[in-house]
């Protein structure tokens, strides 16, 4: 049977769902990749800030439904280039789910151009957000099993 090589959304998209498992949330194990010219230029998953205890470690910080110890994965993923001065304007990001309103507002302002996202996330505030940027928001067509990664169900706005 000959070879046949992933796509590049559903190579980086695999890449994406690996990186959500570093995630220290267990509301919501989420993945980012930023990619530009097919290259991954920074990751990022939820988690609280560096050398602030985690979730997993102590449980969530809870304000009006939604646990605000953690950054979103997308956040994580934007800082990160920022730290490390890498422009991510013109590039994807991949995320296991689709963006809040606050992620969505970060990938706009970061210049990204093309969302492609696994899960659904109800927040039509970001979609519009994204629209309305000339955002490209792509639902990613399917997740196999091998893909899911544990979650409880996601808060919502």
């Amino acid at each position: 049977m000959p070879h046949i090589r992933p796509s590049w959304d559903d190579y980086f998209m695999d890449i994406t769902f690996q990186v959500a498992k570093r995630s220290t949330c267990d509301r919501a194990r989420v993945g980012a990749v930023i990619v530009k010219d097919k290259r991954i230029l920074t990751t990022g998953y939820n988690g609280s800030p560096a050398g602030q205890p985690h979730c997993d470690e102590i449980g969530h910080l809870m304000v009006e439904g939604h646990c605000v110890r953690t950054l979103h994965a997308e956040q994580n993923a934007i800082i990160q280039a920022a730290l490390h001065g890498v422009s991510v304007a013109g590039g994807t990001i991949y995320v296991t789910h689709q963006p809040c309103i606050t992620c969505a507002k970060m990938i706009i302002n970061a210049g990204l151009q093309r969302v492609v996202y696994a899960g659904h996330y109800p927040d039509t505030n970001a979609v519009d957000f994204l629209n309305a940027a000339g955002v490209v928001l792509e639902a990613y067509p399917s997740v196999s099993d091998e893909q899911q990664v544990d979650e409880a169900p996601l808060e919502t706005n």
